[in-house]
């Protein structure tokens, strides 16, 4: 690990999926920090997959640091419905985005991993060192392996070419701009929609997938945002980092959160024909508070928010 220098104000810097749950809290953290030279491109005006396209884009933009936030990501019936996609989409977004910042002399890179591909019965909390130590999740296998070759990625340029390129590990994300899609989504913005459909409907019951027994630590997308200009700042190491709050909670306790945050006052069943996941997904973030960095976001605020963003933004999109 090496001295790295704090992020200038007037670097141009690329938050690929700027439009999305990550990249939008990026966007907003640096542009409130005094960032104005940030680029960002929606996907129908620059397609990640495809490789010429990603190479002319920074050839005309040439971006200074790059940060890593574009990805096909969803919840477990989106995985299982699209393995292929996940894999095929991950791996050409990430390889294009790397290739063109080598090729192009960006100086400072972000790639994102994710709980999600660290094996599924590591021990709890998570360190950084379990990669690689055993069996993945079944139900995103696909994503896992993808995001795991964006890690041997990185681990390569920096052997290869001597860059101080990072990538960070965040555990479950939530905020303004999820996905509250009930097919595609993950658990906590579609508990989110679905609870708040049954107030508006006079529904006396509100089926979940699983058992409600299986751990999940949560963090706000803002407070991850706020991680990463830490990261970028100070950070430089061929290690992953992981990023999260240190605390769990069972996802029966949080949708009884939920429940309560929406004003649901009916039954909460379980439907354990569907799938719980991984048992626990906790990280060790030990080496991140060493740094002097830890979120700040309270789980019952952090709720109250993106619900309070859900009904002014999510509800006016078709259901």
């Amino acid at each position: 690990m090496t001295d790295v220098a704090p992020l200038s104000r007037n670097a141009r810097i690329y938050i690929a999926g700027h439009r999305g749950l990550v990249g939008s809290a990026l966007w907003r953290r640096l542009s409130d920090r005094g960032f104005e030279n940030l680029v960002g491109r929606p996907s129908a005006e620059l397609d990640l997959r495809d490789a010429r396209a990603t190479a002319e884009f920074f050839d005309r933009t040439r971006p200074q640091v790059v940060i890593a936030a574009a990805a096909l990501v969803g919840g477990i019936a989106a995985n299982a419905a699209r393995p292929t996609e996940f894999i095929s989409d991950n791996v050409r977004i990430q390889v294009n985005l790397l290739d063109s910042a080598v090729s192009w002399g960006v100086e400072r890179f972000l790639f994102f991993g994710s709980s999600c591909i660290y094996p599924k019965f590591a021990d709890q909390p998570i360190r950084e060192d379990s990669l690689l130590t055993g069996q993945l999740e079944e139900s995103n296998q696909s994503y896992a392996v993808a995001k795991l070759a964006g890690v041997a990625h990185v681990q390569a340029i920096r052997r290869q070419h001597r860059l101080p390129y990072i990538t960070v590990m965040p555990t479950n994300l939530y905020g303004p701009g999820d996905n509250f899609d009930l097919e595609s989504g993950h658990f906590l913005p579609t508990m989110i929609r679905r609870f708040h459909q049954a107030v508006r409907d006079g529904a006396s019951e509100v089926t979940c997938w699983g058992t409600g027994r299986p751990r999940r630590e949560l963090m706000h997308v803002d407070d991850l945002a706020e991680a990463c200009h830490f990261l970028l700042d100070c950070y430089d190491d061929y290690r992953p980092i992981n990023v999260g709050i240190g605390r769990d909670m069972t996802i029966g306790e949080v949708a009884d959160l939920v429940a309560a945050t929406v004003g649901y006052r009916g039954k909460i069943l379980w439907d354990p024909s569907k799938p719980d996941g991984t048992p626990q997904k906790l990280l060790d973030v030990h080496r991140l508070a060493d740094l002097g960095w830890s979120a700040k976001i309270p789980l019952e605020e952090g709720i109250r928010t993106t619900y309070e963003w859900y009904r002014e933004h999510g509800e006016a999109r078709p259901e």
